[in-house]
This record gives C-alpha cells, sequence and structure tokens, in this order.
C-alpha cells in the first residue's frame, strides 16, 4: 500500500520536472519525463499537456497537436488547451498569414453551423445516437460525425473523460500511418456538405458514414484501411464554392488574405495595384503587401484537385492559353511609354502607376522578361519606332512602387496600335542593319574608325563633373568593334554616345529608326561637329 499512496506525489514530481526541462529548453528530458508520466497515469491531463509542450519545442507539431486534444478531451473545460490546438491548426491549414488565430477569438463551442468545407475536428465534431435495438444486450451506439453542431452536442463528444470512444476518435484523425492532409480528408464524410443541402435529411441518411462502436475491454479494434465509403460524393462539391470573387471563376492560385479571404494570386495582386485593401471587407493590407509573401491556400487547393478536377484542367487550359499570348513578342507587345531607350544601353525605370506594375510583372511571369519603350505621341499614343528592353532585376516597395533594371535589347517599328488591361501594346517588326560588301565595306570600316576616334576626343575635352555624371548614370563608353557590322543594330559604342550627347528626343528617334549603318555614323558625325564647336572655349 506505501508505494500507491507516494504515486500520485511522485508523478507530480516528474511533470514539474518535465516543466522545468521544457523551459530549459531541454526538450529531450522533457518527453522522456512525459512519457512516463502518460504510461503511468493515461487519464491525467496534465501529464499530456507537459507532452504536448514537449513535441511542440521538438517541432513535432502535429504529435503535439494529437497531446493537445487529448487534453482537451480529458477536460472539456480547458479553454487554454483549446486555444493551443485550435493555434497549431490555424499553422498548418492557413499557411498564408500567421496571425489568423488571433482572429479566431471564440472557442470552438462558439462556432456556427454555417462554417462549411472545413475539417470536421477543426469545427466540431457532431454526435448522433440512435439505439438499434433496445432489447439486445450490450448493443451500443452508432455515432455519426457531421460538419454542422451545436455547442452543446459538442461537449458531449468529451464528456467522459474514461470514454475508450474519446481516444479512438482521437486516433481516427491522428494515426501516424494517416498524417498527411490528404488521408485526414478522406476520413471526413461531411465535408462535402452545402448549404442548400442542409434542409435534406434525407440526402443526408443516403450518406454511407463511418459508425463508432464503443471498444468492450479486451477488444482489439482493426487498423483503418482505405474504405471507398469515406469518400465525399462528388455530386455534393459544387464549383461555385470555389469561385474567386473578383474574377468569378475557378481558383487558381489561391491565396488567403490575413482577413479571411481567398482569391487568385493574380487577381488579389491587380486589386492591390491600385489600393491596399482588402477587396471585400476593405480591411487594410499594407503589411501584407510589403511582405509580399503569397502563400497559396493549400488546403483550398487540395480540395480543388481532389473533387474538381475536370473544372481545375479547363481553368489551367484557359490560364496557359493567356500565359501564351503574352508571351509573343511579335504581337500585342506590351509598350511602356516613357522616354527614349537604345540597343545595349542601360534604362532604369520608376514603375508606380497600377497598369505598368501589371504590365511587368506579366512580363516576368511569362519568363520573357521583355517589353518595347517609345515616346509619347500627341496623336497616335506612342511614336512608330523603340526599343525593346529586357528586365535584370526588379526591387519592390511596400507601397507597391517598384525600381526596374533593364537594358537595351533591339529596335523595331510599330505596325499596329492597341491596348491591353489599360496599358498600350503595339503589333511590331524589329529592325536590322542591311549589310554592305566589298568597297562599300571598306569604306564603312574607315568611316566607323574615323568617328569613333572623333567620339573620344569630344568625351576626353569634357569637364569632370560631366565626365562623372555620364560615367555614373550610363556606365563606361564601349570600345570600339573590330567587325562594325557584327550586331544587327550596329555597334554598342554609337548607341552609348547618342544616349549621352545633348540632343532631342525627336532626334535621337529620328536616328533610332535608320537601318543603314553608314547614315547613322554620319549624323552622328554632324553632330559632334556642332556640339565641339559650340563648346565654350
Amino acid at each position: 500500500m506505501e508505494p500507491k499512496k507516494e504515486a500520485p506525489c511522485k508523478c507530480s514530481l516528474i511533470a514539474q520536472r518535465a516543466e522545468l526541462c521544457t523551459l530549459m529548453k531541454n526538450y529531450q528530458q522533457a518527453l522522456h519525463d512525459a512519457d512516463i508520466l502518460c504510461r503511468n497515469k493515461p487519464h491525467w491531463p496534465a501529464g499530456h499537456y507537459v507532452k504536448a509542450k514537449a513535441l511542440s519545442g521538438l517541432e513535432r507539431t502535429e504529435e503535439a497537436l494529437k497531446e493537445f486534444l487529448y487534453c482537451v478531451a480529458l477536460n472539456p473545460e480547458w479553454s487554454s488547451m483549446k486555444k493551443e490546438a485550435q493555434k497549431i491548426m490555424c499553422e498548418m491549414f492557413f499557411p498564408a498569414f500567421e496571425n489568423v488565430h488571433d482572429s479566431l477569438t471564440a472557442p470552438f463551442s462558439s462556432r456556427t453551423s454555417h462554417t462549411r468545407l472545413k475539417p470536421a475536428f477543426l469545427s466540431s465534431i457532431n454526435t448522433q445516437s440512435a439505439v438499434e435495438d433496445n432489447s439486445v444486450a450490450g448493443s451500443s451506439k452508432d455515432t455519426m460525425f457531421r460538419l454542422t453542431k451545436t455547442p452543446s452536442q459538442e461537449s458531449d463528444v468529451f464528456r467522459s473523460t474514461d470514454s475508450s470512444v474519446t481516444h479512438h476518435v482521437l486516433d481516427f484523425y491522428f494515426d501516424e500511418n494517416k498524417k498527411s492532409l490528404g488521408a485526414i480528408l478522406s476520413s471526413l464524410p461531411g465535408v462535402g456538405l452545402k448549404r442548400k443541402l442542409s434542409s435534406d435529411t434525407r440526402d443526408l441518411q443516403s450518406l454511407d458514414v463511418p459508425n463508432k462502436i464503443l471498444k468492450k475491454d479486451g477488444d482489439v479494434l482493426p487498423e483503418n484501411t482505405n474504405d471507398t465509403s469515406s469518400e465525399i460524393p462528388t455530386t455534393l462539391v459544387d464549383a461555385s464554392d470555389f469561385e474567386c470573387s473578383l474574377c468569378m471563376r475557378l481558383f487558381y492560385e489561391p491565396v488567403t488574405t490575413p482577413c479571411g479571404h481567398t482569391f487568385c494570386l493574380k487577381c488579389l495582386e491587380r486589386c492591390l495595384d491600385h489600393n491596399p485593401l482588402c477587396p471585400l471587407c476593405k480591411e487594410k493590407l499594407s503589411e501584407f503587401l510589403a511582405s509580399r509573401t503569397y502563400k497559396k491556400t493549400v488546403l483550398t487547393e487540395e480540395l480543388i484537385v481532389r473533387y474538381l478536377p475536370e473544372e481545375l484542367s479547363e481553368r489551367k487550359k484557359v490560364y496557359d492559353e493567356e500565359m501564351k499570348e503574352l508571351s509573343n513578342l511579335n504581337k500585342d507587345v506590351p509598350i511602356f511609354v516613357c522616354t527614349m531607350a537604345f540597343p545595349t544601353i542601360p534604362c532604369p525605370l520608376h514603375v508606380f502607376e497600377p497598369r505598368y506594375r501589371l504590365m511587368i510583372r506579366r512580363c516576368m511571369e511569362t519568363g520573357t522578361k521583355q517589353f518595347g519603350m517609345c515616346l509619347a505621341d500627341e496623336l497616335k499614343g506612342f511614336a512608330d519606332h523603340g526599343c525593346i528592353l529586357e528586365i535584370r532585376d526588379v526591387k519592390f516597395f511596400p507601397d507597391g512602387r517598384s525600381v526596374v533594371d533593364t537594358v537595351g535589347v533591339r529596335r523595331f517599328r510599330v505596325l499596329s496600335h492597341g491596348q491591353r488591361d489599360g496599358y498600350n501594346t503595339a503589333n511590331i517588326e524589329y529592325l536590322e542593319d542591311k549589310k554592305v560588301e566589298g568597297p562599300e565595306y571598306e569604306e564603312l570600316v574607315r568611316l566607323h574608325d574615323s568617328v569613333y576616334d572623333q567620339a573620344v576626343a569630344w568625351f576626353t575635352s569634357l569637364k569632370d563633373n560631366m565626365k562623372v555624371q555620364i560615367l555614373n548614370h550610363f556606365g563606361s563608353m564601349p570600345g570600339k568593334e573590330p567587325e562594325p557590322q557584327s550586331n544587327p543594330s550596329g555597334p554598342a559604342w554609337y548607341w552609348w554616345l547618342l544616349a549621352v550627347l545633348p540632343l532631342e528626343n525627336r532626334a535621337q528617334l529620328a536616328i533610332l529608326a535608320m537601318t543603314s549603318l553608314k547614315d547613322r555614323l554620319i549624323a552622328i558625325r554632324r553632330v559632334l561637329i556642332f556640339v565641339t564647336r559650340k563648346r565654350p572655349r
């Protein structure tokens, strides 16, 4: 009798030691002590509590959640354990935002029956008991799990701390061989019910749901096998429940805001381009926009993949067609109407208008990373000639603005003007210099070398402060190329010189449109002669 009297005291001491080890971050020792407590007193909530804290410290999240739910099952009034379990569930199923559990202040018992498409153990566990035959001795009660519930029904599940049904329910959802989300979802018979069918009791009764039977002493429960009866009938899954409220189409790459609303990633980004508020509830999303941690809502995406594969395939087909259309660099090419740009020359841009935010983002998403740059035109909207820019880097700011580092690639001529989603587009054809041979080529080489030497002399004669400004913005002057016609747009030094010379944009545009290297060299030589004579001595 003596050891039995000392046992409670000993367990309390072990529990205190485990808590101290947890505080000292010695989680392995704390877990060892907690295992001893759970073996000696399996129905003692404090033992499962210290084990849950130790497992949480070891980052064994799902095992910790199981222990926290044991605590709730053994002591339904332990509200702090409900909050701990709720916090872990939110982190597991809603990774898109970390503070979601702060908005879920009410305990499980306060959740209404209007919540849909949530895991049954996250929303509630509803029991409906019916005695099949009162005359049969030892007959068990059938327990059916549904999505809807009432507060009194929820507490009935955890009413008895010694009930073997309680432990079987927890094992049913957290069996070590069924830890994946897909396995958990497959065990939820009522998750597909729609609000419009909630009043149809005949449909509910027709569902094949697994029944829970009280385990007699000494009975061994069979292992949970893959049973098709636990599958949700696809006829109960409505694609309209997975529609984005912005594009009114099936979710594609769904993301959830901190305020709890889900949208397609592309739809949400376009809305945030114009206003940093939630499109539905108008809650401020400035911090969410600044972090740009758009993480997919895994639960929603997996439900769509599982129950709406045909609709998802069609949605993906539409998205791929849009990306293919946006990737075309000859037809409907996006045009940034701003300034002059030249091949091989850097062109940094400050992007703040919503239409150009969308344009730059699409260029990155398609993988082309290219768009056209043209001067503005009062009649046509933009000039008939321009230069394709390639994005080298993008730096985003918290307010949505960005600095885009680009470099010129090749020249083009506009065939037709257009628009898409607010920004300008154009059908274009690319320009290349006409090559010459024989005596004309020899004359071109002599002219090329002469103009290059003249350009170097002009730049050398500039004041030091002007040189520094030019070098900081455009970089150093490229060297002379041995073969002037090697590049379809001509030598790089020529475009560098055209960019730094004090010429009006219209004059630069006229030279950009020329397809004869000889004509361009003659034009730039005239400009050099003019600026050399004009410079004060």
